[in-house]
């Protein structure tokens, strides 16, 4: 499942065909572009170098966070201070709102620029914590991906950012190396008499 937090930790893009290829999506124009139409978000395009920088040391101390919820393990203090801080940088207003004939409250950004994106960044992990499980957030088993994602599968079970792509790839990886490996025994064995 592709959440706000997970998408903009994965702007830093890896090749999942494991050519060891890498690209930094965040100070792109046109991902910024596609990453504010996605999500409803605004601000300016193209974000500017300080600014990108901000972002970039967030995704960072954002993926150790999600790492650790990945290994089972819960958020310390620091982590927790540093989604507050962020949190601190998108001060929302509160809205009454109908919706459907039900009276509900929303929250509205009170700015339009990438520190509140950021905010709404930290609150959507936030969210994924809450009201699913840390333990549900997954890095793709494929070592070249390194993609993170939600996984609100029922069994909890999923490995794969895409079973399509990482989990076909990996599985043919593992079946070349049996075959390789019972190639190796049976040369080994004809070598022996």
């Amino acid at each position: 499942m592709e959440t706000l937090w997970s998408d903009f930790l994965n702007s830093e893009w890896h090749d999942w065909k494991g050519s060891g290829y890498s690209e930094d999506r965040l100070g792109q124009e046109k991902w910024q572009t596609y990453y504010l139409n996605q999500w409803q978000l605004k601000a300016q395009v193209p974000a500017d170098d300080e600014t990108v920088g901000v972002m970039r040391q967030f995704r960072s101390r954002l993926h150790d966070m999600s790492v650790r919820c990945a290994a089972g393990a819960t958020l310390p203090a620091e982590d927790v201070d540093e989604l507050n801080r962020v949190l601190d940088l998108g001060p929302v207003k509160r809205k009454a709102k109908l919706e459907g004939g039900e009276l509900g409250i929303g929250l509205t950004p009170v700015r339009e620029d990438w520190h509140q994106v950021m905010a709404e960044v930290a609150a959507s992990f936030l969210r994924s914590l809450i009201e699913g499980e840390g333990g549900r957030i997954r890095i793709c088993e494929n070592p070249d991906c390194r993609w993170v994602f939600y996984d609100d599968t029922r069994n909890r079970t999923k490995k794969y950012c895409d079973d399509k792509t990482c989990g076909n790839l990996m599985k043919v990886r593992r079946f070349r190396a049996k075959k390789k490996q019972e190639q190796g025994r049976t040369q080994d064995s004809e070598e022996d008499k």
